[in-house]
């Protein structure tokens, strides 16, 4: 489940969890690759990671994958949050595997950051700077929070491949949760983030490679409406950049449905990562249907910017947004545009219909992840993703292994725009309303 992908060329990794555990954390994680532009898959697991790796390792579960190529050092990086708790999950460690052969193999973990004292890391990503002319070419991009000290942001970057890490500098009482480098072509890198609630979205900024960071400044509030049925659902967003530097947000909002009956996803857009666009609805439906969005991933075509930016936004949905446990009807769709989100195509459900209890039921819920993934490779899109079937008996249960048959699945063809395009931006967001109430501090364990 939770799979994150990246593409490099004709190449495309996926990265994601393993044997999850019921109160945080998986077995292990694992990698599909595909090396002709998705055609052909092959996979396997990170080693020496957890206890359950081969050769095995020294922590005992892990979570919150993602993965990046850094173009400079030709070395993938895939970043896992790992913990040593035999229940519930403590971040322990954040941690780096690579691999400079493209993908086919992967190296003993690179330690990144040790928690300390009352620590609790959560919420890891990774990117890297890929522009030759940037002044931090080849620079790559750690993040996550401190949940043991109140979802504090920590950022790290290495210069080496992946090979050794410096932590820059933060400004003080940062919340956030979720939070994504987006190197930009001119060297400047934005931190898109939640707050540590997932009520606002935020930034931060750094003009010196991650030294430090100023922000955060303020993008959005969030209205959403909870998802039904008890389905994992943290409404952490997606972001990505472009060719051109500049970043996409998106994230699920109720604030075009009168009554926050169901969510849309929404996206803001900054080219230097201060001043943000107005959310923008992502017209996937009118904004009278029935249907329910949310976790969503952005990702851009490389090599295109602006007017011209190929966007990709994946999420999953509920046909009929009222629904239970043993209605809910899940499915997996992607969209596309071809003019960086002035217009979409129609929508494509690529899975489903999944009904929640195929799913593993977590002390938060039905899960298929928090966040979805795609990549351009080839001549069109493909993302990695979590599907399920009924297994036997038709409920899914620990100690039954049979009753759990979720397993990740990728398009068999690339995915293209289709239809007619429809433009974004006509719609305006409902006087008075408002959305679940935050709650707590967020983690994604």
């Amino acid at each position: 489940m939770e799979a994150d992908t990246y593409s490099h060329g004709s190449t495309i990794e996926s990265i994601f969890q393993s044997g999850r555990f019921s109160d945080g954390g998986a077995d292990n994680v694992g990698w599909a690759r595909s090396g002709d532009g998705g055609v052909t898959w092959t996979h396997g697991f990170f080693p020496s990671t957890t206890v359950f790796a081969t050769p095995p390792g020294p922590y005992k579960r892990a979570t919150d994958p993602a993965i990046t190529y850094d173009a400079k050092h030709s070395t993938w990086v895939a970043v896992i949050l790992v913990s040593l708790a035999g229940s519930g999950f403590t971040g322990n460690a954040v941690i780096v595997s690579l691999s400079t052969d493209d993908g086919l193999t992967w190296g003993t973990p690179v330690v990144v950051k040790n928690a300390t004292g009352f620590q609790s890391f959560d919420s890891t990503w990774v990117n890297c700077d890929d522009t030759p002319t940037s002044h931090f070419y080849g620079s790559c991009y750690a993040t996550w929070d401190d949940n043991g000290s109140g979802n504090i942001l920590h950022v790290s970057h290495s210069a080496d491949g992946g090979l050794t890490w410096t932590e820059g500098t933060i400004p003080s009482n940062t919340i956030v949760i979720g939070a994504k480098a987006e190197p930009q072509r001119n060297g400047n890198v934005i931190i898109a983030t939640d707050d540590g609630f997932t009520g606002s979205i935020q930034a931060f900024k750094s003009t010196n490679g991650g030294a430090s960071f100023t922000g955060p400044f303020s993008v959005a509030t969030i209205a959403k409406h909870t998802p039904a049925g008890g389905i994992r659902s943290l409404d952490v967003l997606g972001a990505d950049v472009d060719a051109a530097g500049k970043v996409y947000d998106v994230w699920y909002d109720c604030s075009f449905r009168a009554g926050c009956t169901t969510n849309d996803i929404v996206m803001s857009t900054s080219s230097n990562g201060t001043t943000w666009t107005a959310p923008v609805r992502i017209p996937i439906d009118v904004v009278t249907s029935t249907v329910d969005h949310f976790l969503p991933g952005i990702a851009v075509k490389p090599g295109t910017s602006g007017t011209t930016a190929v966007l990709a936004l994946t999420y999953y949905f509920y046909p009929q947004a009222n629904c239970t446990s043993s209605t809910c009807q899940l499915e997996y769709g992607i969209i596309e545009s071809t003019d960086g989100g002035t217009t979409w195509g129609a929508p494509t459900s690529i899975a489903g219909p999944i009904t929640l209890t195929w799913l593993p039921n977590t002390i938060s819920g039905f899960m298929v992840g928090d966040y979805t993934s795609s990549s351009f490779a080839g001549s069109g899109w493909f993302t990695v993703f979590a599907n399920a079937r009924q297994g036997n008996p038709a409920t899914c249960a620990v100690g039954q292994p049979t009753s759990c048959n979720e397993f990740m699945a990728v398009n068999r063809a690339a995915l293209l725009e289709t239809g007619p395009a429809r433009p974004a931006g006509l719609d305006r967001p409902v006087a008075g309303v408002t959305g679940a109430v935050a709650g707590g501090l967020k983690s994604t364990y």
